[in-house]
């Protein structure tokens, strides 16, 4: 027995100190990233949130993933005292480390000037209504930034480039959503409040009202064009033509 105590009392203490190591390291940002939608203490402090790779707000599976691989990878067992972290957030164009990357997610400064806005989606007010009745539980993160993507950067494409990759966009988003793009509406547009719609309910479930409106501005464009040689689905309209033209467009972009 006398020989038992010192083993057993250095088998609890372990066990103490790797309980509290792994409630610090993994219990604490979990559970404040996971409550605050993406804010520790730290980065409150700082005007930082970790949000999801297209813009919305955490869930728990996301600060786990971002946790575990900051004990296991980016800063301690394997991350020779934060080495790795370094290293792959300098290689990142978003200073994402490792955790970010596998948990599809990037930390981003709120407190910006107001110009900095310009980037995020317009909702489109004639889709307000018709978007409110979407059911966007089937689309997933990375399509969604593939869109934000492309109406972010659309003013950089030639037109045909970017009607081309509107429409081919819509056409997943719509196999998605189970909702096609309705009649005389552009790409953009569609897309535009499939997003913004989709960012305001993560935005009520995380803060329990809808995000702010945000502007963007959008360069002229017109009908979804189908790539040459395909039949466009119902409730695409085809690219005006110069023997019948295209009606007015309701959605004429600002600016």
């Amino acid at each position: 027995a006398m020989w038992a105590t010192p083993s057993a009392d250095s088998s609890l203490i372990l066990t103490i100190v790797l309980s509290a190591f792994v409630l610090v390291m993994v219990g604490y940002p979990v559970l404040f990233e996971t409550l605050s939608r993406g804010r520790t203490l730290g980065k409150m402090a700082l005007g930082l949130r970790v949000v999801r790779a297209d813009g919305g707000p955490i869930r728990f599976r996301h600060a786990l993933t971002r946790a575990l691989c900051g004990v296991l990878v980016d800063f301690w067992l394997l991350g020779f005292g934060g080495a790795i972290a370094v290293v792959v957030s300098l290689l990142s164009g978003d200073g994402k480390r490792v955790g970010d990357y596998l948990a599809g997610t990037v930390v981003i400064r709120e407190r910006v000037p107001d110009a900095g806005m310009t980037s995020a989606i317009q909702m489109p007010a004639p889709l307000a209504q018709w978007a409110s009745q979407l059911d966007l539980s089937g689309l997933p993160d990375d399509l969604a930034l593939a869109v934000r993507q492309f109406l972010g950067r659309m003013h950089e494409l030639r037109l045909e480039a970017a009607d081309s990759l509107g429409y081919s966009l819509a056409m997943q988003v719509g196999a998605r959503i189970g909702t096609p793009c309705p009649p005389n509406v552009p790409a953009w547009a569609y897309l535009s409040a499939v997003l913004a719609e989709r960012r305001s309910r993560d935005h009520a479930r995380a803060f329990g009202q809808p995000g702010p409106e945000q502007t963007v501005t959008w360069p002229t464009s017109t009908y979804v064009h189908p790539p040459p040689g395909t039949t466009p689905p119902p409730g695409a309209v085809p690219a005006p033509t110069d023997q019948a033209p295209a009606p007015e467009n309701p959605f004429a972009p600002p600016g």
